[in-house]
């Protein structure tokens, strides 16, 4: 845990979020300032700052999301309509918070 790391407060429940699911590995929570009509973030409990510091040890972990996404597209509803995949990369990729996540985005009329 970084003890300044906005999602690790989250996971560590030491800020309220309500979790749509959580298990030993990740927590799946709804973005504060959703960029489409379904906007959930896929955050790993261990506290990874970014993709640039993925390591070979971590390939399951990463994979785990891809499959946990599938899996939450469906309970969200929009796994037959479509949705995206998005990690933001470092701070010029448009990352805010310094914790490796996965955005699910999807819902929209088309």
């Amino acid at each position: 845990m970084s003890e300044d790391c906005l999602f690790c407060k989250i996971v560590n429940k030491e800020i309220e979020s309500q979790f749509l699911y959580e298990d030993d590995t990740y927590v799946v929570f709804k973005d504060i300032n959703p960029s489409a009509p379904v906007h959930l973030l896929l955050v790993p409990r261990r506290h990874i700052r970014s993709i640039n510091d993925l390591e070979p040890a971590h390939e399951s972990l990463v994979g785990g999301l891809f499959s946990l996404a599938a899996k939450m597209a469906k309970e969200q509803g929009v796994d037959k309509s479509g949705y995206k995949l998005l990690f933001n990369v470092e701070k010029g990729g448009g990352q805010m918070v310094f914790h490796l996540h996965l955005h699910l985005l999807g819902g929209w009329q088309r």
